[in-house]
């Protein structure tokens, strides 16, 4: 969707930084909090910097004393104190309001290990904040109860936490919402309105429990900046609004409060910067929310699954037959999965979307003289919602609709709150390549893990639904497999000489062999080859040797009870 490689987010030294690089999976900081920091883009989960909620009422009290005493003074200095007077406003009506509605939520995760896809990383434990919403509800970030084994909440001024369960997570768009069942939490509580987009310049107090101390905090921002950034834990490019607020860990899934509504999620901020943060806008979070509360879970946001080039090149638009008064993007890579491939085609000229002209840049009109790309009302549209768009064609222009829906790459970007999947034949390790795997090789996973690999993750795209990239992860030494081990970390490419679709095919083609000898076929044009009984009585052995409770992970496993369950009732 949109112009790639991804859209520069800062300029630094005169040089365009992108993020079409998605950087590792982060680790726990000496505090016990995710630093969710990624080198390329220099983002960290946002969290607010710490300004007591006594220490601001002792303040607005202590102005108030002055108003009362200097009543009586000359004009001027009530022309002074009126126009101080909104900012305390603003600040003790976020205050007002937070008491009741924000809570600080207490989680204990465990990630997988990706290297060793049957057991799972020591458990950690994380604090973020959230807020009451409407339906007996909480939001926060999906970044803080990532992997969770156990949430609890706690509401200001109560000692007792109280258990919560997550009812829907958004790691894309870094939003969850979690339910509190006990109806003793809910005494007392208020639930947040979501207002609308903040202009440029408008005040919001961002609230939370930020590391450093136990009570309640609230910090002042103005807006400085509304467009598409990456979200560092879904590595998605979604709206987002910059606050010149300082940001520390603790506030993630705290409210940004303009007036009396809200008017974003904080969850992120720049490193390497000074009082730069994000908070996730009130569009984004009504998509999620609303895409919940229709289908019982969380749906995604679309994409039209294309890859463009800007126009801005005269020479480029006279060779594609673009009018002056034209306006469009070049249409450079289609999603095979996707309903465009239908439609459109290589070179086309994308100049309209739902009416909408497209500049030469990507962007399309927002408010008031600002611009944002045009990515935002793809993301902007519900599953299988349909678009139109006009397009330019060989000197012609025709119109066609496109039906949107969310779109899975080949090497998924992230796999929280699911198990990796594993199959172990011989020794033999198989998984599916994603992310998190190349993770597993450090910080600078994109330097460090194998380079073929790390380039069919982010360039790859999938030709047909369900395909994974499955490769040999790591070789268990045993008799039967001594001279594979310098082949792990090849892709898998065929069994028995037929190509494999994911890893459930594997290890379907594995089951059913019936001749003496298996072979895999890897890149390289190397070969595996084993006699097929002797490899099923080693595999047994090898799991019992190394402790694995199972050659294959659970949702294999359960889908080979199914296939067979199915097998025995038609028989």
């Amino acid at each position: 969707m949109g112009l790639e490689p991804s859209p520069v987010l800062e300029l630094e030294g005169g040089k365009p930084i992108t993020t079409n690089l998605v950087p590792p999976r982060l680790p726990l900081s000496s505090q016990g909090q995710h630093s969710l920091q990624r080198q390329h883009s220099r983002y960290h989960v946002l969290f607010i910097r710490s300004c007591s909620e006594e220490a601001m009422l002792l303040f607005l009290l202590h102005r108030r004393l002055s108003a009362s005493a200097t009543a009586a003074t000359p004009a001027a200095n009530n022309h002074l104190e009126e126009a101080s007077q909104p900012n305390l406003s603003d600040a003790y009506s976020a205050i007002e309001l937070a008491l009741d509605s924000v809570v600080k939520i207490f989680t204990v995760s465990s990630s997988p290990n990706y290297f060793l896809p049957w057991q799972n990383k020591s458990q950690r434990e994380t604090m973020g904040s959230g807020f009451v919403i409407h339906g007996k509800k909480i939001l926060t970030n999906a970044h803080v109860v990532a992997d969770h084994t156990f949430v609890l909440v706690r509401k200001h001024g109560s000692p007792t936490k109280y258990r919560a369960e997550v009812q829907a997570v958004g790691h894309e768009c870094d939003l969850a919402i979690l339910v509190v069942e006990n109806e003793e939490f809910w005494k007392g509580m208020n639930f947040l309105e979501l207002g609308d987009i903040p202009f440029l310049q408008e005040a919001v107090a961002v609230v939370g429990y930020p590391q450093g101390g136990d009570n309640i905090s609230v910090t002042k921002g103005v807006v400085s900046r509304v467009e598409p950034t990456q979200y560092v834990h879904g590595a998605s490019q979604l709206m987002a609004i910059q606050i010149d607020a300082a940001i520390n860990p603790g506030n993630s899934g705290g409210p940004a409060i303009m007036g009396t509504k809200v008017a974003g999620v904080a969850f992120q901020n720049l490193s390497g910067a000074e009082n730069i943060g994000y908070i996730i806008p009130v569009p984004v979070i009504k998509h999620f929310i609303n895409g919940v509360e229709e289908s019982g879970k969380y749906v995604g946001f679309c994409s039209m699954g294309l890859s463009c080039q800007p126009t801005e090149n005269v020479q480029l638009r006279k060779h594609f037959g673009m009018c002056p008064e034209m306006t469009g993007v070049l249409v450079s890579k289609i999603n095979p999965l996707s309903d465009a491939h239908r439609v459109l085609k290589k070179d086309d000229i994308i100049l309209a979307f739902d009416g909408v002209p497209i500049a030469n840049d990507g962007t399309v009109p927002f408010r008031n003289r600002e611009r944002i790309t045009f990515d935002h009302l793809v993301s902007m549209k519900k599953p299988n919602e349909t678009a139109s768009v006009r397009l330019l064609r060989g000197g012609e222009e025709h119109e066609f609709c496109i039906t949107l829906r969310p779109l899975q790459p080949l090497v998924p970007v992230h796999q929280f709150d699911k198990l990796p999947s594993y199959y172990i034949f011989a020794g033999l390790v198989f998984v599916p390549l994603t992310q998190p795997y190349l993770h597993e090789y450090g910080e600078e996973w994109y330097n460090t893990s194998p380079r073929r690999l790390c380039e069919r993750a982010l360039r790859d795209q999938p030709k047909k639904a369900a395909q994974q990239l499955i490769i040999l992860s790591q070789v268990l030494m045993d008799d039967i497999n001594a001279g594979y081990e310098r082949l792990a970390e090849l892709q898998v490419k065929k069994v028995n000489g037929i190509e494999i679709d994911n890893l459930k095919h594997l290890c379907q083609l594995v089951g059913n062999c019936s001749s003496e000898s298996l072979r895999f076929d890897l890149d390289d044009d190397r070969v595996i080859a084993l006699n097929y009984q002797s490899a099923k009585v080693a595999t047994s052995r090898i799991l019992k040797r190394h402790r694995i409770p199972s050659a294959m992970s659970s949702d294999l496993s359960a889908e080979q009870t199914i296939s067979e369950s199915e097998s025995a009732s038609s028989s």
